[in-house]
Formats: C-alpha cells, structure tokens, sequence
C-alpha cells in the first residue's frame, strides 16, 4: 500500500470522510488541472487516478448520440464564434427541443468511423496524451485536493452539528474582542456575540465561562457562522432548568418568563401538585438555588411569581412586591386596571416602569396603575411592549422595593433568630 493511499485511508478514518468521494475530488481537480493546460473547448476530460501507483489516465468521454441535421451543426459552429444563435426549434408539445453538445456527445456516424461497435446511447473513451510535467505535478495537486477537501469535509461536520444546536443553549469561553463582537470559543469551533446581543452590565472577560443561547447558524465562504445570544430569554429558562430538579424532573413548570437582561427577570411558576410549592423549589433552602442562578446571570435580579390561571390573580402576582388592592379586567381589550394603595404606587410601577412593564409582559395583558387616592391611571404598560427603553450602563438600583434575593436574606435572618432563641 502506498504512502498516499495510507495517508488519504489514515485522514479518512480520523475526520469520518468516504474513501470513494476524496478520491472522485482528487480525479475532478486532475481534470481541471489537464483541461486548463492541455484540453480543448470540445473535450469532455475525465480522469481516472491510482494512489497505489500515482498513475492517471486521461479520456475524452463522450455520449454516442444520433445523427444531428447539418443545419443545427452550423449553426453551433456559428455560435462557437461568437455569432448570434439560431432560435432553437420547438418540439411538437411546445417544448425545447433538446441541443446536441459536442462536448460531451457524439454523432453515430462518427462514432463508428472509430470503431464499428458503437451505437447509439454507448459511451466513448478516446485516451488523451499524458504530457510529462502533468505527470510530475499530479502528486503534489492530489496532496493539496485532499487538504481542501478535509478543511472543506470539517466545515461541514462543524456545520452540520451546530446547526443541530441551533435554538438551544450551550457553555463556552470568553476568548475575545474584536471591535464590536465578542469572540466565543466553543471547542471545535468559535462562535460570536454582535453587539445587540450582548448585556451592557456584563464585562466579557477573556477565558470567563458563560451560557450562550444560539441564535443562529449560518454558512459563509469562511466557514459556519455561530451567532450567539446573552439576552434571550431561552438562558434563563435552561439556568432554571439545569439548576433546580423540581424542573427538570417536571414537577414545577415555568409558564412564562419575562427578561430584562442585565437587570431584572420575572418568572411565573406552578405545580400540579398540591404539596408542592413551586416558589419554594425555586428560592431554595435559604435562598441557595436562587442565588446560583443570579450568580449564572451576572446579578441579574431575578422575582418569581406564582402563576394562576385566573387573570385577576395572576396580575396581582405579577406586580410583586408591591400589594395590589383592585384589578378590573376588560377581556375585550386584553387591558387589565388595577388600584393600588399611593404608598405603594411608585413600587408597584418600579424604576423607569420596569415592575408594570416587566408585568404586563408576564402576563400578556396591558396594565393601567392608579393610585386609591386619584383613580386616574398614573403608568400604563402593554403586551407586547415595544423595545426596552436604552438602559444605563450602570446595573439598575430598583428604589423602595423588595426582591427576591432582599427576600431570602430576611428569611435565612428570621430562621437563624429562632434557632437561637
């Protein structure tokens, strides 16, 4: 066995490639290379290649075809020139009537002046000259097709298995930056972050391990294209998913989520169950599971909210931490009004609108606040919301409200007291 059919058997094994398809591409770069320096406009050059031997064999194949009326043969002969071509005749079913290609077919009649044999739909093999320097250079356009394929072979396969992860979320590291983009590395392949897709609060440190939600896989000239997302709500959802077993396993559900990345997250949660509490399972004991996941997301603050399927409840819910004393739905409208106490107005809305706006997109109902005192709708919120406002740089401070992780501080505070006591 020769050293090039080893090595082409060996690359083959390694990268999961056919014997039979490097060696076709080996033979179609042969041909090229033969046609460029010594073929004619009318060859149809095939070649045939042994990698025991690195021997070729070049043929002129050619379709042995009936014989073509002297008419369209001129004027082939005139479009070969450059002349303008004859209209081409139409079949009797108002069809093309098919051309006949002297580069790749052949008339009877000429046929059997070569040899007798032929007839019509054989194919003819007339070996064509092996010239001395493309002997010499057949070798070395074999390495480099085989270089090409293999690169052409793992774009593929790098391809073909992020394009199966394409919607999903996967682990990378940071690598680096380059302009605008950050440059993730995914292990057989570098995927990247363009900037609309990036948190603002989030640093991007070069080898820092993150969760990257994939967007989407595309095919360029250089390669796949991997572009990756921390904003998508999806990071979340997998955060949940990977970190708290009563959802992985099924027994707490996440019915919807609203995200804010960066800066706050609103997760509706419930449980077929009775016995369990989906909040609990969550939280944690004494606030670990949560803060696992806030500590995932960079800080993000993160409220979880007991989902109902009674619209009144589910909205009041949603508006946590704030104490919702009135909802009126208009279900036509898909509006909900709800009356809060005026001390609780500027808690119920949050900084900037975030609280009502991340509410109503929980919930899918456009949300009217007043206050007891006025019962004059004070910040409105609708579902869908239009794109977040342009956020500060600086992580968001939420004025006179409670969350989640201020929450769970007190509990693990209050269960400490009484154990003491």
């Amino acid at each position: 066995m020769s050293e090039i059919t080893n090595a082409i058997k060996q690359i083959c094994e390694e990268k999961g490639l056919s014997y039979e398809a490097v060696i076709a591409t080996i033979e179609s770069a042969l041909a090229a290379a033969y046609r460029k320096d010594y073929g004619e406009k009318t060859q149809n050059i095939k070649v045939e290649y042994d990698p025991e031997t690195n021997a070729t064999k070049v043929f002129d194949v050619k379709a042995v075809v009936e014989d073509v009326p002297e008419e369209e043969l001129a004027a082939l002969e005139a479009e070969a020139e450059g002349e303008p071509a004859a209209t081409p005749e139409l079949a009797a079913e108002g069809e093309e009537k098919k051309r006949f290609n002297p580069k790749t077919e052949i008339q009877i009649s000429e046929a059997k002046k070569i040899n007798k044999k032929y007839k019509i739909g054989d194919e003819l093999r007339a070996d064509l000259e092996i010239h001395e320097e493309y002997g010499r250079m057949a070798a070395q356009t074999a390495k480099q097709v085989i270089i090409q394929r293999l690169r052409e072979a793992e774009r593929d396969m790098i391809f073909g298995e992020f394009k199966d992860k394409e919607h999903e979320v996967i682990t990378g590291f940071v690598q680096r930056r380059e302009g605008r983009l950050i440059l993730v590395d995914l292990g057989r392949a570098t995927g990247i972050i363009p900037p609309e897709e990036q948190v603002r609060t989030e640093r991007y440190t070069p080898g820092e391990r993150l969760k990257f939600y994939v967007k989407e896989v595309n095919i360029t000239p250089k390669g796949p294209e991997i572009v990756l997302s921390r904003t998508s709500d999806e990071i979340l959802k997998k955060v949940f998913y990977l970190e708290i077993p009563e959802i992985s396993n099924g027994l707490v559900e996440i019915r919807s989520v609203a995200r804010e990345a960066g800066s706050r997250s609103k997760v509706a949660v419930s449980a077929e169950n009775d016995n369990i509490d989906p909040i609990g399972s969550c939280v944690g004991q004494r606030g670990s599971r949560i803060q696992t996941i806030i500590r995932e997301l960079g800080g993000e603050k993160i409220d979880i909210i007991e989902h109902n399927e009674d619209p009144e409840t589910f909205i009041a819910n949603a508006l946590a931490p704030a104490k919702v004393e009135q909802v009126k739905l208009i279900p036509e409208q898909h509006q909900a009004y709800i009356t809060v106490k005026d001390d609780q107005l500027s808690l119920a809305i949050g900084k900037d609108g975030q609280n009502v706006r991340l509410a109503a997109h929980l919930t899918g109902w456009n949300i009217d606040i007043a206050g007891d005192g006025s019962g004059t709708p004070t910040e409105t919120a609708e579902e869908p919301a239009e794109e977040p406002a342009e956020e500060s740089t600086e992580e968001p401070v939420i004025e006179n409200e409670t969350t989640t992780e201020e929450v769970v501080k007190e509990t693990a505070e209050e269960t400490s007291a009484e154990t003491n006591e």
